[in-house]
């Protein structure tokens, strides 16, 4: 699991179908294929090398105009960074993920012992406990202020345009950024004393689309809050595995029907959100239809039918077919059909026909 499963998941906890599969690592791209749903493509080649460059230029120098911007939006009251001086420990890529997150531990705490001074860990590896299953976290950058302080930087390729970005992005680099905060947040925990672990993000985009960056502080104390009570919500990986049958097999190169099974064998929780964040949102998303749950509707629509949780239950207690008359959603449904009929007068087709689900 990464950041940005571990962020999609937290918006939708009860899907334990990404729970399993992000846990086990299974490819859901290759899967969805294999279904005949194939996920909508991601980022372009050019998009991505775009990114490294960019990301790479942010970071040039001994990370000095990365440090710069970290100075001027998350902490002005503190000295400057002085070209050079700032520490830049080097964290290597071998040895595997756990001695990984071993140095990277060491290095926050030499950081925050060694105050008055900037440092810079490019790329370091964190490890967040989900659910029983360790995941793995590799943010672009933390930045240790001269008080000891962590921070979460987040580069991005998206253009920052007279300040503002695209809110919608923002929000899932802050999803992002706020898993990475919790993850260090674990390791703060074990050092003593703690060090604080800023509440704001530094979020790095290019300037007015150029190749200069430009950069935010963002606050992650509502992702933070809501991230951790949703993780704590998911089901362990384990007692969701128990639920398959004998012998069951994600493998893709298997017949489709043998998938197929294996997939509908884990429960989902389909969402409209899941098509930007969950490659088998399609596959999902026909089968919630095909069961007609009102959940392919929208979560705040399902949240208003109560007990209500398929279009046939709906159409008929609007229709005064079934339903208690003193839930306040079978009461609000039928004078929503009240009014329809009212307002197309006496030739309106009745709610719940075969007629009225044409129309």
């Amino acid at each position: 699991m990464d950041a940005r499963a571990l962020a999609a998941l937290a918006v939708n906890p009860g899907c334990g179908r990404r729970a399993l599969l992000d846990g086990a690592g299974v490819h859901k791209g290759e899967v969805a294929a294999k279904l005949g749903a194939p996920a909508v493509a991601g980022q372009s080649q050019f998009a991505i090398v775009r990114g490294h460059a960019f990301e790479a230029r942010v970071k040039g120098d001994g990370g000095a105009e990365l440090l710069r911007l970290a100075h001027e939006r998350l902490d002005p009251t503190a000295p400057a960074p002085v070209a050079g001086e700032a520490r830049v420990p080097v964290l290597g890529t071998g040895g595997g993920a756990q001695a990984r997150v071993a140095r990277t531990s060491l290095a926050l705490r030499e950081a925050a012992l060694a105050r008055g001074a900037w440092t810079l860990l490019d790329h370091p590896m964190l490890a967040l406990d989900v659910a029983g299953t360790p995941a793995f976290l590799e943010p672009d950058a933390v930045v240790v202020h001269p008080d000891g302080r962590w921070s979460v930087v987040e580069i991005k390729s998206f253009p920052m345009v007279d300040g503002s970005a695209e809110p919608s992005k923002v929000g899932a680099a802050a999803r992002q950024a706020a898993v990475y905060l919790l993850a260090l947040e674990q390791v703060a925990a074990r050092l003593a004393p703690a060090p604080e672990v800023g509440r704001f993000a530094l979020l790095v985009c290019p300037k007015d689309f150029s190749n200069l960056p430009a950069a935010a502080a963002v606050d992650l104390r509502k992702q933070v809050s809501v991230t951790r009570r949703q993780l704590s919500r998911l089901t362990r990986v384990e007692d969701i595995a128990r639920q398959l049958p004998p012998g069951a097999t994600f493998d893709v190169e298997q017949d489709r029907e043998a998938l197929h099974a294996a997939v509908e064998a884990v429960p989902a929780a389909y969402a409209p959100e899941c098509l930007s964040a969950c490659e088998l949102a399609f596959h999902c998303r026909g089968r919630a239809r095909e069961a007609g749950a009102v959940t392919a509707l929208g979560r705040s629509l399902r949240g208003e039918l109560g007990g209500l949780t398929t279009v046939a239950e709906v159409l008929a207690a609007a229709g005064g077919r079934c339903g208690d008359p003193s839930d306040p959603a079978v009461a609000a449904l039928r004078r929503a059909s009240a009014l329809r009929a009212e307002a197309l007068g006496a030739a309106a087709v009745p709610v719940g026909t075969p007629e009225a689900a044409r129309c």
